[in-house]
């Protein structure tokens, strides 16, 4: 397990990649991986096939994990 200074609820700051000088609020950590979940930042899409429920199928867009390393800490 990796030691993340940051907690559920902070806002950070993200400091690399293409979401770079984007806030958000953290909502979920994954200690493991030392990757964690910024709500609104670091979208992905998720393609969902048809099915006999449901007759026509979707994209998605969900909230991926970034890594602690490319965020800043910016308040408490």
């Amino acid at each position: 397990m990796i030691k993340i200074p940051i907690k559920i609820g902070n806002n950070v700051k993200i400091i690399s990649g293409s979401e770079k000088n984007k806030t958000g609020e953290v909502i979920k950590i994954y200690p493991k991986t030392g990757n964690i979940l910024v709500k609104g930042i670091n979208f992905k899409f998720k393609h969902i096939k048809p099915n006999k429920e449901t007759e026509i199928g979707e994209i998605k867009q969900i909230e991926s994990p970034i890594h602690h390393s490319n965020v800043q800490l910016i308040s408490n």
